[in-house]
């Protein structure tokens, strides 16, 4: 009988250590999450778009367009390429606006039609595109949902294919066409800088 009350007594004092350890080791968790320091910025770096922008048109000569971005909005990518395999020259500036949407613009110099067909989506170049303001509207065959960066891409004056030579100004990337909107407003582009020549 009391070896049977010795084992109860055992047992009990085991669950208790058992939840005594749960307790404690909740609380150490509770207190490393209460005093480890987070950062909850973000981690993509803004780029200073204008001063490498300005790098590129000094060491080109060409006309680099640095636009002045709305309020909210930054750039994250900012590029030149010197020649693509397809002799294409391009400037790339990748652009964040305050809810984190994403609108892509490409200013290319000496383009062709093969370049231009590789820069739309899925389909897009068999499309009639769709007019708004100077731009053409490309829109891919296959629309995703959320969209992709293809999925709509905004040329500045090239009504076709065929059309796509000299300079070309791109947009894409927005799920919200008003972002498209938004990014062109402060382009300050002329449809008759599309298809321009360059002079370098």
């Amino acid at each position: 009988m009391a070896e049977d009350s010795a084992a109860k007594h055992r047992a009990r004092q085991t669950i208790r250590n058992l939840a005594l350890s749960l307790l404690a080791c909740l609380g150490l968790v509770l207190a490393l999450v209460l005093i480890v320091p987070r950062d909850d910025s973000s981690r993509i770096q803004r780029v200073d778009y204008k001063s490498i922008g300005a790098d590129v048109a000094s060491s080109t000569g060409l006309a680099i367009v640095i636009p002045d971005l709305p309020e909210g909005w930054w750039c994250n990518k900012a590029t030149w390429t010197g020649k693509s395999p397809d002799g294409v020259k391009t400037w790339y500036i990748g652009f964040v606006g305050p809810n984190n949407q994403y609108v892509g613009f490409t200013q290319a110099f000496d383009v062709n039609p093969t370049w231009f067909v590789g820069q739309l989506g899925e389909g897009a170049a068999a499309v009639q595109p769709k007019k708004v303001g100077d731009w053409f509207q490309y829109d891919s065959l296959v629309q995703h949902d959320p969209a992709k960066t293809r999925d709509h891409v905004w040329a500045l004056g090239f009504s076709g294919i065929e059309k796509a030579k000299g300079n070309a100004y791109l947009l894409y990337g927005a799920e919200k066409l008003e972002d498209f909107k938004t990014i062109a407003g402060v382009l300050k582009l002329d449809a008759s800088m599309a298809g321009a020549g360059t002079n370098g």
